[in-house]
């Protein structure tokens, strides 16, 4: 039975993707480096740690810097998101549609368990979240799928019971490894085929609602 649903938040819940966009190139800026979109849009979904080990490692620039990198992206990112994010359309929606169902709702992301709380109650859904996962400290960050099994244990639910909401690849192929359903809202390269690996795609969380959900069930 489904009845479990778990949540990315960055570009998925919160306009917050812009904004991690800003802070990484202004952070390889300061290396010479200038990401053309596409560039970008290739890596979202990895942590902040694997993004600039990526991007170093391509560039050919010291990995002696990394941390110091790392480091000044989150601050960015934490500080403009704080400041500037606006909830996604549909978010409060999606989320108010899922409580009406009764269903246990997290949030597994790959950003750091103090911006999900912040993004939490800035959102203001902290009374129905039940659980927050960070891939932050793990092993490894999506595409592996461990950030999505701990928040569905957290919420005392099988994978197989669980639906989840992404927006980037490589957090719809950490949902599928974790043998979940997963819902993709792609916001660049919307017709891509890579995104026929999910079950459903929509255009925006709006367009989400009890038919649809009766379709993953």
């Amino acid at each position: 039975m489904v009845d479990t649903v778990i949540f990315d938040m960055d570009g998925l819940l919160i306009d917050s993707e812009p904004l991690w966009e800003e802070a990484g190139k202004e952070t390889l800026k300061e290396f010479r480096i200038n990401l053309t979109a596409d560039q970008y849009h290739e890596s979202t979904g990895l942590r902040s740690r694997e993004w600039i080990l990526h991007w170093f490692g391509y560039f050919g620039i010291d990995l002696a810097h990394a941390e110091a990198a790392e480091n000044a992206i989150l601050k960015k990112a934490i500080e403009k998101i704080g400041n500037n994010a606006r909830p996604m359309p549909g978010a409060e929606h999606v989320v108010n549609l899922f409580i009406e169902k009764e269903f246990r709702i997290g949030i597994a992301s790959s950003s750091p368990l103090e911006l999900i709380e912040m993004v939490v109650q800035k959102l203001g859904i902290g009374a129905y979240i039940t659980a927050k996962a960070s891939a932050e400290h793990l092993a490894y960050g999506k595409p592996h799928p461990e950030v999505y099994l701990n928040c569905a244990a957290a919420l005392g639910a099988a994978p197989s019971s669980c639906i989840c909401f992404e927006d980037s690849f490589n957090g719809m192929i950490a949902a599928k490894a974790a043998r979940m359903k997963c819902v993709v809202v792609p916001q660049v390269q919307k017709q891509h085929v890579k995104w026929g690996a999910a079950d459903l795609k929509i255009s925006s969380l709006l367009n989400f609602n009890e038919l649809l959900l009766g379709t993953l069930r």
